[in-house]
């Protein structure tokens, strides 16, 4: 595995810069590559999911969903699962709080890789089926606001 790869995205001193879109991919739930809106201004990162269960296996609880990675278009869909972290009150941009299942996940954006948290919740009226909030963010990326797309068209596989 490449330094990238390994690096929590720093290279020497200087952190990766990203756009406010980018086109991501989760590798551990097998979605290749996923658009999303970088977003400051959320403190944890929110991934569009439909047909929540929680599952037991091992004695783990595993959170069992669908994800449809293209933006309305729910006919194309992915079957995954994370493993369970947690439940936590998150706030949406229009107030209303609601509980929401934690998994924790690979994010690829461009070469690099790190782990972050996602909340589960549906995106339906939302532009973007994933948000990548500060904490995903922190220490790793910098935000230029005014691009979009500066980590490329494609993550690379690995």
């Amino acid at each position: 595995m490449s330094e990238a790869a390994n690096s929590p995205c720093k290279a020497g001193d200087t952190l990766l810069t990203v756009g406010w879109r980018e086109w991501v991919g989760l590798p551990g739930l097998g979605i290749p590559r996923i658009k999303a809106k970088v977003d400051t201004g959320a403190r944890t990162s929110a991934l569009h999911a439909s047909h929540v269960r929680f599952v037991r296996r091992g004695g783990k609880r595993i959170v069992k969903f669908r994800v449809s990675p293209e933006q309305r278009n729910d006919r194309d869909f992915v079957e995954v699962e994370g493993e369970w972290v947690e439940e936590r009150k998150v706030r949406s941009s229009s107030g209303a709080v609601s509980l929401r299942p934690v998994i924790r996940t690979e994010v690829q954006v461009g070469e690099w890789r790190w782990p972050m948290e996602l909340t589960l919740t549906r995106r339906d009226s939302m532009g973007f089926r994933l948000l990548l909030g500060r904490e995903a963010l922190r220490g790793r990326c910098v935000v230029d606001p005014g691009a979009s797309f500066l980590a490329g068209s494609t993550p690379r596989p690995r």
